[in-house]
C-alpha cells in the first residue's frame, strides 16, 4: 500500500489471513509455544512492526526505550503487508509472535488477538482519528468543508467496511455497500448540501486498511454530490505536509493525540482541525490469545 504499493499484497495476504483462521492445531502446541519462560527467546527478542515513516513505529520505538525489560529487544520494520504475512505464518503453525496492531483493523475480525496491556502508558490509550482541512477550503468549497465537518462514524462501521473489503477486494466496492446500508447516517453529513459540478476534491490518506475504509466512504460520498475526488495515500509526514501547504484538501486519517502528534504539533498553524471522524483506536503490541501473556512487562529482557 505504501504509495499503492501494499494494497494488493494486504488483499492477497488477507485472503490467506482468512483461510488460515480455518486450520488445524496439528503444527504447533500453544501451551508449549506460550510458555513464559521462554517466549521472549522464542520470539528472538523481536516485535515485528509496519513502515518506517508510521507514527505507530515512532511509538513503538519508545516503548523499547521506555521499558526496562525490553533491554536488548529489536522493532524489526516491515510494511503493512510484510507484518500481516508474519503474523499469519505464525498463528498457521500456532507460534508466538508479537506484532505492531491498531484497532479498528479486520484482523480482530478474522482472528482472536489482544493487546498486551501498556502500563506506561507509552502507546498512547485510546485516540481518535482527526478531520483535518486546509486553510482556505470552506471558502473555496464551503459544501466540501461542511460534509467533512460534519464526517462521523463508529468503529464497528470503519471495521464492516474494511472486512468486506477483504472478501471482495475492493475498497470502494465496501464503501459503496456500507453507504447503500446506512443512507440515513450519510443523509447526516449531505443535508442541504446542493449538488457539484465536477470541482475537484484532494483527499490525502495513509496507506492504513483503516483509512483505504474512511477515504473510500467520503470519496463515494463526494462523487454523489458531484464531486471529482481524488484519493492519494501517503506517508504520514507528507500527508500532513500536503495538506499545510494546500497541495490537498483534506485528510481523515490523522490518529490524534499520540500517533501522529509530532506531526501535528508542526503543522497545527497551517491546517484547520475540525474534530474527531471516529472515537476509541487504540494501538498496541499485539499476539494470538493462545500466547500466554498480557502485558508488555511480562516481557524478559535479552541477556
Amino acid at each position: 500500500m505504501k504509495k499503492f504499493k501494499t494494497f494488493g499484497m494486504t488483499l492477497g495476504v488477507s485472503s490467506a489471513l482468512l483461510l488460515a483462521a480455518c486450520g488445524d492445531d496439528t503444527n504447533g502446541s500453544s501451551s508449549e509455544n506460550g510458555d513464559n519462560n521462554n517466549l521472549s527467546e522464542q520470539v528472538d527478542y523481536t516485535i515485528v512492526g509496519v513502515e518506517p515513516g508510521a507514527g505507530l513505529t515512532g511509538l513503538s520505538q519508545d516503548v523499547l526505550d521506555e521499558y526496562e525489560n525490553l533491554e536488548g529487544w529489536t522493532l524489526q520494520e516491515s510494511s503493512t503487508a510484510g507484518m500481516l504475512g508474519t503474523l499469519e505464518q505464525a498463528i498457521r503453525n500456532e507460534e508466538p509472535v508479537i506484532v505492531t496492531g491498531w484497532t479498528p483493523h479486520w484482523k480482530f475480525s478474522a482472528y482472536d488477538l489482544k493487546i498486551l496491556e501498556d502500563p506506561k502508558g507509552v502507546l498512547g490509550g485510546a485516540e481518535n482519528i482527526q478531520t483535518l482541512a486546509r486553510k482556505g477550503l470552506e471558502e473555496d468549497l464551503p459544501d466540501v468543508y461542511t460534509v467533512m465537518d460534519r464526517f462521523y462514524w463508529e468503529p464497528e462501521d470503519m471495521e464492516q467496511v474494511m472486512y468486506d473489503a477483504q472478501d471482495s477486494g475492493d475498497f470502494d466496492a465496501a464503501a459503496a455497500l456500507w453507504i447503500e446500508n446506512n443512507e440515513e447516517k450519510v443523509s447526516e453529513w449531505t443535508k442541504d448540501i446542493a449538488q457539484a459540478d465536477g470541482e475537484k476534491v484532494k483527499i490525502i490518506s495513509t496507506p492504513w486498511d483503516s483509512e483505504f475504509a474512511s477515504s473510500s466512504v467520503v470519496k463515494l460520498v463526494l462523487e454523489g454530490l458531484g464531486y471529482e475526488v481524488e484519493v492519494t495515500p501517503v506517508d504520514p509526514a507528507i500527508m500532513f505536509q500536503a495538506i499545510a501547504t494546500g497541495e490537498g484538501d483534506v485528510t481523515v486519517a490523522p490518529w490524534l493525540p499520540s500517533t501522529h502528534n509530532a506531526f501535528y504539533e508542526k503543522h497545527k498553524d497551517d491546517i484547520v482541525d475540525l474534530g474527531e471522524n471516529l472515537e476509541g483506536t487504540q494501538n498496541g503490541f499485539v499476539v494470538p490469545s493462545y500466547v500466554d501473556i498480557d502485558s508488555i512487562e511480562d516481557l524478559e529482557p535479552k541477556e
